[in-house]
């Protein structure tokens, strides 16, 4: 009897895996930021990394993938989307642009890549929701620059009907204790916040 009701056991076990659905999958499709340069351990202090414990920790059925590569424009995200898209996508978080503007690339060239890429998302993944990580210049750059830039992300998510993130960055950039010493790439306490910035506008998408 008692053989019996550890095989009925094992059986119900086995039933409850089966049955379980296969976790949807997030890509985090980006630059450095996204990769998490210059962290100790990028595969748990990169924000990505940290949205994947909040998930966890909600008991949500999602995993993330993170696909960022340091030095990334938006050309070389084009390049290469089609192969990212290879895998299945249930959310995808475009969270470039920034080095398009720290080497003073057109605006007009960036909005355009990141457009291609909603394209070639919406093409292969039609139902999945796309989230657009907004980026701004500093003042350095000069007015019409900066502004043109700042502008183009909530054109995108408006023309697109995305989720927009209004600035990565919020409350880290120039701020050193959230930065290493480049003040570019943030430190550990700094992915913190860009998890909590991402995790705002992505966790209702998620519910």
């Amino acid at each position: 009897m008692i053989a019996l009701r550890f095989c009925l056991l094992l059986g119900l076990a086995a039933t409850l895996r089966a049955a379980a659905p296969a976790p949807k999958t997030i890509v985090f499709f980006g630059d450095s930021l996204t990769a998490g340069y210059g962290l100790d351990a990028p595969e748990r202090e990169a924000f990505p990394a940290l949205i994947q414990q909040r998930i966890a920790a909600a008991h949500l059925p999602y995993r993330v993938v993170n696909a960022g590569v340091s030095g990334e424009t938006t050309a070389g995200g084009l390049r290469r989307i089609d192969w990212v898209l290879r895998q299945p996508v249930d959310v995808f978080v475009l969270a470039l642009g920034g080095n398009d503007g720290l080497r003073g690339i057109d605006p007009a060239v960036t909005r355009a890549n990141l457009q291609a890429i909603i394209d070639h998302v919406r093409a292969k993944a039609p139902a999945a929701p796309i989230v657009l990580a907004g980026m701004q210049m500093p003042a350095s750059m000069g007015e019409r620059f900066t502004t043109r830039f700042r502008s183009l992300f909530p054109d995108l998510a408006e023309k697109n009907h995305l989720t927009l993130v209004p600035f990565l960055l919020e409350g880290v950039g120039a701020v050193p204790a959230l930065n290493q010493a480049d003040m570019i790439h943030p430190n550990a306490a700094g992915h913190r916040l860009l998890a909590d910035n991402v995790w705002r506008v992505l966790e209702p998408l998620l519910r």
